[in-house]
């Protein structure tokens, strides 16, 4: 294990937090959307809660450790900005970042709507709720497909 240094680490968990927010993005999103398309609405409140939860438990540590590991990581191999793949990376992670916040701000209140529909014993949500989850879902696959790109410019570098 002696051979185990600073740049390994900060390298496994760069490509670990990589692995969270692709997989708590994609995993969180299609419970989210099945349950959606359930039309039931205590369902809706608990899923759009605990989405709302692991994305401020998970993806967005993961999200802040990434960005500063890939600098951290470029800087360590004295990989220039220069770099097609860095700044490509960068342009799609700023994208995704640009696409994530509106969502964020879109599932807290669909939480919130979905809670008060639960509680008022409504069979469905209002029709804000319907804008909120189509407005979330259209911005979710242009940043779902973006982090995919990044995650691809990580692993084959192209120059």
């Amino acid at each position: 294990m002696s051979d185990f240094t600073l740049y390994q680490l900060i390298k496994t968990l760069h490509i670990l937090s990589a692995m969270i927010i692709l997989g708590t993005g994609f995993g969180t999103a299609f419970y989210l959307f099945v349950t959606n398309r359930s039309g039931c609405v205590p369902a809706q409140s608990v899923v759009s809660r605990w989405v709302c939860r692991a994305d401020f438990w998970f993806t967005t540590p993961a999200v802040f450790f990434q960005f500063f590991s890939g600098l951290w990581l470029m800087n360590a191999l004295n990989m220039p900005f220069s770099a097609t793949w860095i700044w490509a990376s960068l342009l799609l992670f700023f994208f995704t970042g640009a696409c994530w916040l509106p969502v964020v701000v879109w599932q807290l209140k669909m939480r919130d709507i979905a809670k008060q529909s639960h509680d008022n014993g409504d069979t469905t949500p209002p029709q804000s709720y319907w804008d909120y989850a189509r407005k979330w879902e259209l911005a979710g696959y242009p940043a779902f497909l973006a982090v995919l790109g990044i995650v691809f410019l990580m692993v084959f570098k192209p120059m």
